[in-house]
């Protein structure tokens, strides 16, 4: 009976998560005004495939992706050392967001909810939505916080203060000594142990997490898109992107279980913006935008 559960929560999954990508799609599509996304279908070598869907110079969204993917098949040697597990057959499913505007006041965004298990014993729930703005508007970062607490504790008080905390820390870049974006939410191998909630309350958790998106993401687009900007914010958007690349290809775990796994490339590195720029030792001066945003990329600020 417990696998057949099992199945059944799997498959179930997959299909709330192919819905929420079709409906963060449209959304999408209709706030850009413009853009459409593409479609391609792939099968992975080895088991399952996915839908890649990207949009590329809209009217607001320059490169986009909404990806779903639900693949399986056999774990590779370093996976398992990660993972400290022994078996090899492993079932993941999930949905992978990462927006790059053309505008330097509308935000990165990022978000991933996800599935994975090895039996009906071990597997989790993982995921989180997390900001990149490339100025830091603190009404902004106060309502994006906001909107993800709400959704937290719908389910746990305990979600939203673990969860940011979690983020703040993923979300790092170590070797700049500063965070990636605003953070937001972060959670791993999430499962009745350790959240008090049954599978299905746990999966309605990460169906919220995915149904959150598309209202944050919309006001932030309709709260910033019509400002003039400059030729100056244009250039520290291509400085701040340039940190988004080093964070997912130096530290990411979603990047380098795709790679380990024998994932499909263009999917994988659809993260990484159309454009960016790596200006030698670029130090704003003090007082300006650019420089109250950097003191503002720390972990810990309280933004609720």
């Amino acid at each position: 009976m417990e696998i057949e559960r099992a199945i059944m929560l799997k498959e179930e999954v997959a299909a709330r998560y192919k819905q929420i990508q079709d409906e963060i799609c449209r959304g999408l599509e209709i706030a850009d005004g413009k853009g459409k996304f593409e479609e391609e279908l792939w099968e992975r070598n080895g088991g399952g495939g996915g839908r890649t869907r990207i949009m590329q110079n809209g009217a607001i969204i320059e490169k986009g992706g909404v990806n779903f993917s639900a693949v399986h098949g056999k774990l590779p040697e370093a996976v398992k050392k990660a993972f400290n597990v022994t078996e090899d057959d492993f079932f993941a499913t999930g949905v992978s967001i990462v927006i790059h505007p053309n505008h330097p006041l509308v935000p990165i965004i990022h978000m991933n909810i996800r599935y994975f298990e090895l039996n009906e014993t071990t597997r989790w729930f993982g995921g989180g939505i997390d900001l990149t703005p490339h100025y830091v508007f603190e009404n902004d970062a106060r309502f994006f916080h906001h909107k993800l607490k709400k959704a937290c504790d719908e389910f746990n008080p305990d979600f939203y203060p673990k969860f940011k905390t979690h983020a703040d820390d993923y979300f790092y870049i170590k070797h700049r000594e500063e965070t990636r974006g605003i953070g937001g939410i972060f959670y791993d191998r999430l499962k009745p142990e350790n959240t008090n909630l049954s599978w299905e309350q746990i999966l309605d958790f990460s169906i919220n997490v995915g149904e959150t998106f598309l209202p944050i993401y919309t006001e932030l687009i309709d709260r910033n898109r019509d400002k003039e900007f400059t030729e100056q914010h244009k250039e520290w958007q291509y400085q701040r992107r340039s940190r988004y690349v080093e964070f997912n290809l130096v530290y990411d775990s979603g990047t380098k279980f795709g790679l380990e796994t024998n994932g499909r490339i263009e999917s994988i590195l659809m993260s990484l913006p159309p454009q960016a720029n790596w200006g030698y030792n670029v130090q704003p001066a003090v007082g300006t935008e650019e420089y109250e945003t950097l003191q503002l990329l720390k972990k810990g600020i309280n933004w609720v």
